[in-house]
This record gives C-alpha cells, structure tokens and sequence, in this order.
C-alpha cells in the first residue's frame, strides 16, 4: 500500500537553519510512495543519503535555468531524452556511452534544423523510480507488490525482490553519481567534438532505409565544410553542456539530497540539475508541488489532457509566483489524437496569467498501448504525430515551442513499432528491454530529430 501525508525530514544541514524549517509544511498527501517495511532501515538509508555530497551543484543548475529561459524565448531549443526507468544492471560505461552517443546525434541535427542552440538534458543519472497504477501485481494467483524502480525494489517477480528496501535509495545514489561521472567525461573529453557526431550521422543516412534523411545530411556537410573553410575554432566544439533531469518520484530520496546554497542561501535539490513532478503527483495539495515549490532548481510539470486552465494557473502561483523565465516547464503528454484540441486552452490559460514557461513536448507517455501480441508499445507514427500537433498548435497561438522530451535507449531495441525499419508487432519479442516503458530506440531516435528538424526548419 502507498503511504499519505508523510512529512520527510532531513536531518543534515550546511547551514545555521534547520533543513525541516525549510521543507516541512503542514502535512501534506504523498502520492505514489512505497509502503517501506523497516522504519529504522528507513532512517538509516536518509542519514546516509544526507551525509553524501551533492550529486549536482547550485550553479550548475542555474546555468540550466538561463538555458531554458532562451528556450522559452525562442533562442534556443530543449533535447530531453534518456530511459524510462534506468536501472543499476544497465548502468554501464558501454550503455551510458551509447545514449549520451544517441543525444549527441539527435542534438547535432537538431541544431542545423533549429539554427539556434540545443539544450541537452538527459533523463539520465537519478531516473531509478516510476509511478505505477496500482499498488500491488497479481501473476497466476500471486499477488506481491509493484516493481516502482530500482531505487524502490527489483523487478524480479518474488517475494524477496520485490519487497522495498530503503538501502535502494544509497545504491541509487551511487549509480547516479557513477553515470554523470561519465557523461561529464564523455562531454567534455573530446566525445562531443561536433566533426565526430556528424560523421556518425553520416552512417545512419547512408542506409537504405534512411535515404529520405540524405538530404538534410549533405546541406549540414555542406555548412560543416564552410565553417572549416572559414576557419572556425573547432576545438570549442569538442565539449558540450549537458544536464540530468528525472521525475522527483520518492521524497524519501530526494528530501536527503536537498541543500542550501552558501552563496545564495537558497534550496536546491542536488540529485539532479532538474526535477519534474509527473501527472499523477501533481496534486496542487500534494507534497510533490510542495517540494518543486521550495526548492531553486528548474523544474517541471507534466500536463495531461485531464488539465484545466484552473490548474495551470494555480499551479504556476505555486510554483512560479514570480514568473520568472526558466523556472517552470509545462510538459505536455495529450496523445497524438487529442493535441490540437486539448493543447490551445492550456496555452491560452497560461499567457493570460502572464505565463513565463519553457513549454516541451512529450510525445511519449499519451500514444502507449498494449499491441495484439500483448507488448506494450508505442507507434513511431503516433509519436511523430503529436510532436507535429504541438508544433501546429504553438504556430496557431503565436507562442514558443520550446522543446521535446523523449524516453529513448542507445540500444537497437525493438520496443516501439514503426519507423523506418518499420518493426512490427512479431518484431516485438526479439529485443524488448524495457523494464518499464518502451523507449524509441537509437535509429528511430535520430529519424524523429531528422523529421523534428525539418519541422524547426519550416518555422
């Protein structure tokens, strides 16, 4: 069972001022926590998990704040991409690589089609929890609980697995800080250089299945060759910005991990340069929108079609009272069907509150369903769909779209269907991964940059 209304104290501080001051309001309903068995194992894992240094700092996230600021402004445009659900087998030098590989390709085509700077973000480092829709899993007469991510419980289905374990929450943090490690690495190691992306590129078009995307490849050739013979500094080009970001799920994790900022005296949340709060913890009386509330990070708040212009307006009082550009981002999730219709109200109800937000598109989460073979999945169809109802949609009213958000993996899975390779539903069996979701994998991922970037270039 899920627990509600829990205040979750942390008990370290950097500063005179006691941390429960600061987070702690009148008990508030949290959604979507796990029931945790052992109280005192529960206190322990909160007492490491504070005593821990950050994983992210305080100006590193208000770079990304700037950052997305432009975005909302037009000046810049936001990749956020990475796993549905990481989890600790898979956080490996070889997988990380890939998808930090896979981001870096996507951005780099983005860039051409956008003509302004790619803000990437990964979900990535600290994504080791998901919501579920019920509490508990029932498999040929054995219920147990519901696997809730590698932070919470295992996804083996057995007693001792799946029984939560606050110790998770330590081996999360570990694992976080291993993975931004090496992104930082890989980043700003030379991984990055643009010339290396672009002939990675290069591979992908050259694939009969890919030729639609030749045209596009040869024009950035064709800049890349002008930038050299204009003698561009390239060696700048060989690192990137990039950022981690994932759903501030467990408060039992995230609390631990709050910090002020001795410059500042400001609340941070150090798991991660930006944390959102998903659409089912956003209860403008939860303690989710609370946490987002108190702390300085960017952060952002998925909208579904169930969202009224009530709630955006309240939830920006909340939130970003002071409108301040870069603070909060609307993800919207409506379904490649429902866009065009439920997007413009919640628009129009955030500019007439005086909207400051960086708006992305999540063509993910409202295009899942369950296939003939009995898969959950997602038609590449449906995603390039809603991404192109979000662009008409911002076109229409005038506004900025200002990024997308994309569960991807830089593994040849066949989790999604469609797509150029046009996998199918039998295809589905041969390499589905996924723990939770199913994620586009890394060629379909670059097809939906080449196909988001002529959609940029028609702006």
């Amino acid at each position: 069972m899920g627990r509600q209304g829990r205040a979750y104290p942390c008990p370290v501080t950097t500063t005179a001022t006691p941390m429960s001051q600061l987070l702690d309001g009148p008990a508030r309903p949290a959604a979507q926590q796990p029931w945790w068995p052992e109280a005192e194992a529960l206190d322990r894992a909160a007492q490491t998990l504070a005593s821990f240094p950050p994983i992210v700092f305080a100006g590193e996230c208000d770079v990304l704040r700037d950052r997305l600021a432009e975005a909302a402004a037009g000046r810049a445009f936001v990749l956020q991409a990475g796993d549905c659900a990481e989890t600790f087998a898979a956080a490996t030098a070889d997988n990380i690589r890939d998808r930090v590989k896979t981001i870096l390709q996507m951005a780099a085509v983005l860039t051409y089609g956008a003509s302004v700077p790619i803000v990437k973000v990964g979900r990535m480092a600290g994504q080791y929890a998901k919501p579920r829709s019920s509490d508990t899993e029932t498999r040929e007469g054995v219920t147990l609980p519901a696997y809730r991510g590698d932070m919470v419980n295992d996804f083996e289905f057995t007693g001792d697995a799946r029984r939560p374990d606050p110790h998770r929450m330590v081996r999360a943090y570990h694992a976080s800080t291993a993975t931004l490690n090496l992104v930082r690495a890989f980043t700003m190691g030379g991984f990055a250089d643009l010339r290396h992306v672009h002939d990675w590129n290069r591979g992908f078009v050259t694939s009969p299945a890919n030729s639609a995307y030749e045209r596009l490849a040869r024009d950035i050739d064709k800049a890349m060759r002008f930038m050299i013979a204009c003698g561009a500094d390239f060696e700048k080009m060989k690192t990137t910005e990039f950022f981690a970001a994932h759903e501030a799920l467990i408060l039992d994790y995230e609390r631990p991990l709050t910090r002020i900022d001795s410059r500042s005296g400001r609340l941070y949340d150090t798991s991660g340069h930006f944390v959102w709060v998903g659409e089912r913890t956003r209860d403008l009386d939860g303690a989710h929108i609370d946490f987002i509330a108190r702390v300085h990070n960017p952060v952002g708040v998925k909208l579904s079609t169930r969202t009224t212009p009530d709630y955006v307006e309240k939830v920006m009082d909340l939130v970003d009272p002071d409108r301040t550009p870069g603070r909060l981002t609307f993800i919207t999730r409506m379904g490649a069907r429902q866009i065009r219709d439920a997007l413009p109200p919640i628009i129009e109800a955030a500019n007439a509150a005086g909207a400051a937000v960086t708006w992305i598109c999540d063509p993910m989460h409202g295009n899942t369903f369950e296939s003939a073979s009995g898969y959950k999945t997602r038609d590449f169809a449906d995603i390039v769909e809603e991404v192109h109802g979000f662009f008409d949609v911002h076109r229409a009213l005038g506004t900025v779209p200002g990024g997308i958000h994309v569960e991807l993996t830089g593994n040849d899975v066949t989790e999604c269907i469609g797509g150029a390779e046009k996998i199918l539903d039998a295809d589905l069996t041969k390499r589905y991964e996924s723990v939770c979701d199913p994620r586009l994998n890394h060629r379909q991922g670059l097809e939906l940059a080449f196909l988001v970037a002529e959609m940029l270039g028609g702006e």
